[in-house]
């Protein structure tokens, strides 16, 4: 998932500008939420996103944020933004960004629609950005998707099949299967062991759950000072359902300069 450090904007007035005030702790579950809005050609709107891109995003060796930096034409972030928006089930995309950037977001955010467009201030961690976003999603919305921005190819197939999942009841992991034969080693390089890869896979995002399921998984969270860079973990640990269903080669994460170009070329492959 994406790396999250203090960010420091370059420009002086965005840090002096005042920053929305947050609240504690989530909002409390509540046992049903009343039917969404209705897109034009009449599918329920009820499909909150939070999109995380708080992170410095450090280890790429840029300066300027990864998520903001150009993929295959155009910010990394926007990639996400617009894949979302063009879903007409789809209520708000909420974008997590850096404290400094959150009251003066890029001027290229506004390319999308801007009345299903919020932006949140990002935590410390990554989980505690998630839940930023999370509270500031609306009452109509019944099924939460949480997205990385450093995953900037995300195609709707992956998103039909978590949210399809989500719908059913259970959290859903975008992920693919591991191919490579995996090794153990030890401290000094030598293998320890071969791993069987037969029920192993590679965890992606998009991640969906029902909207009460990650609420209270959160909530648990903070309550017991537990951290997590996968909001699916944070399910499990309470036993909560959770399943995989297939992702996308295109669901590559940005993390170092290399995925850049790694990335440019996979934009170019058929979904």
């Amino acid at each position: 998932m994406t790396d999250h450090n203090d960010s420091t904007h370059n420009d002086s007035a965005a840090q002096d500008a005042p920053i929305p005030p947050r609240r504690i702790i989530p909002p409390p579950a509540v046992a049903s939420r009343g039917e969404g809005k209705r897109s034009e050609d009449g599918v329920v709107r009820d499909v909150g996103v939070v999109i995380v891109a708080g992170g410095s995003g450090t280890r790429t060796g840029s300066a300027e944020l990864k998520q903001f930096r150009w993929v295959s034409g155009k910010p990394a972030l926007l990639h996400s933004v617009q894949a979302f928006m063009a879903r007409p089930d789809v209520a708000v995309v909420v974008v997590v960004l850096p404290k400094a950037y959150a009251a003066d977001p890029p001027p290229w955010l506004f390319q999308c629609d801007v009345d299903r467009l919020l932006v949140s201030v990002g935590g410390r961690e990554r989980h505690e950005s998630v839940v930023n976003g999370l509270e500031d999603l609306p009452e109509e919305v019944t099924i939460a998707v949480v997205h990385d921005a450093a995953r900037p190819l995300v195609t709707d197939a992956t998103i039909d099949r978590v949210i399809a999942a989500a719908r059913e009841g259970q959290g859903a992991v975008a992920a693919l299967p591991v191919v490579d034969t995996l090794k153990e080693v030890d401290a000094d390089g030598r293998i320890v062991r071969t791993v069987d890869r037969t029920h192993l896979w590679r965890a992606q995002t998009p991640q969906a759950f029902p909207r009460l399921m990650i609420e209270q998984a959160h909530i648990a969270a903070r309550r017991d000072g537990v951290g997590a860079t996968d909001d699916a973990a944070l399910c499990e640990r309470l036993g909560l359902p959770v399943v995989v269903v297939r992702g996308s080669e295109r669901g590559l994460k940005i993390t170092e300069e290399a995925d850049f170009a790694r990335a440019d070329a996979l934009s170019l492959l058929a979904e």
